[in-house]
C-alpha cells in the first residue's frame, strides 16, 4: 500500500505547489501590456480581472477590474498612482507598489490594458 500511496501523495503535493507558486502562463501573442498584467497583476486579479483563486486562498479580495461600472468611476491618474505607489496610501492595503519595477510608459500601458478588460 505504501508503494502506491507515497508516490501518489508526492505527485499531489508537487501539483499543488506548482499551481500555487508558478507564475500565470503568458501566451506568445500577448502584447507588452498584457505580459506586464499577467506577470505582475494576474496572480491576485486573475487573467480576466475578476479575481484569482490564489487570492481567495490567501483571503485577499482584489478589486474586480473587469466591471465597467467600477473601472469607469476610477480616473487614469488614480490607477497610475495605485500601480506606482501601492494601495496602502490610498486605502487599498493589499495592493503592492510597482513604481520601482515599472517605467512610466509601462504603467500607462497597464492602465490602457485595465480599461480594455472592462470592455470585453
Amino acid at each position: 500500500m505504501l508503494v502506491i500511496a507515497a508516490p501518489a501523495l508526492l505527485l499531489l503535493a508537487g501539483s499543488l505547489a506548482a499551481a500555487l507558486f508558478l507564475p500565470h502562463p503568458i501566451p506568445r501573442t500577448a502584447t507588452p501590456a498584457q505580459r506586464l498584467y499577467l506577470t505582475h497583476c494576474a496572480s491576485c486579479h486573475g487573467a480576466g480581472g475578476q479575481g484569482s483563486w490564489r487570492a481567495t486562498l490567501l483571503l485577499i479580495q482584489p478589486g474586480n477590474l473587469a466591471d465597467p461600472r467600477i473601472m469607469d468611476s476610477l480616473s487614469d491618474e488614480y490607477l497610475r498612482e495605485v500601480i506606482k505607489r501601492g494601495g496602502a496610501e490610498l486605502g487599498k492595503p493589499g495592493m503592492p507598489a510597482f513604481g520601482f519595477h515599472l517605467s512610466d510608459e509601462q504603467v500607462q500601458g497597464l492602465v490602457r490594458h485595465l480599461r480594455a478588460l472592462g470592455r470585453r
